[in-house]
């Protein structure tokens, strides 16, 4: 018995854990059990779709960015050109964060920087939708520094992100 606990590995303990607290709810508080099973089918319908336009994303990227060509815009050797392609990505990138996570992992394990990543994450708190309401109460000046001030901040994040992660 040892054994068969010694090759799980924590996720599946996590679940059956999780699970054994939804059967003993089950029995204990009927009302509760169903009231945490609807908010759990809640959580379930926002996140899939979210899920389901990643899944598509790491598809279209598995299929359309080979190795070779990740590596020479976003791998070691890829100079200017990596650091412009996380830049404006990060800015144009839409959704919620947790939607890129997948994604960015699937870049790094093909090579992507970890510089580059943490530009990427960094430019993504520039808001293209919302640059018009603060250009009306910062006014265009502030915009315009502080959009600037933002994507130097990021290549400097991403320099400091890519020293300390060669430190490990």
């Amino acid at each position: 018995m040892r054994k068969f606990f010694k090759k799980l590995k924590p996720k599946w303990i996590f679940f059956g854990i999780v699970s054994s607290l939804y059967i003993v709810l089950l029995f204990l508080n009927f009302s509760l059990f169903r009231d945490a099973l609807e908010q759990f089918a809640r959580l379930l319908r926002q996140v899939l779709p979210v899920f389901g336009i990643v899944f598509i994303f790491m598809v279209l990227s598995d299929l359309l960015f080979k190795t070779k060509k990740i590596i020479k815009f976003l791998g070691e050797k890829s100079g200017i050109t990596g650091w412009i392609v996380v830049v404006i990505g990060g800015v144009l990138s839409m959704g919620p964060i947790y939607a890129w996570y997948p994604l960015l992992s699937d870049l790094k394990e093909k090579g992507m920087k970890d510089s580059l990543v943490a530009t990427f994450l960094y430019n993504r708190a520039i808001k293209p939708a919302l640059l018009p309401m603060m250009i009306y109460y910062f006014g265009l000046p502030f915009a315009i520094v502080l959009s600037f001030y933002m994507i130097i901040f990021s290549v400097i994040n991403g320099i400091l992100v890519g020293r300390f992660a060669k430190i490990k």
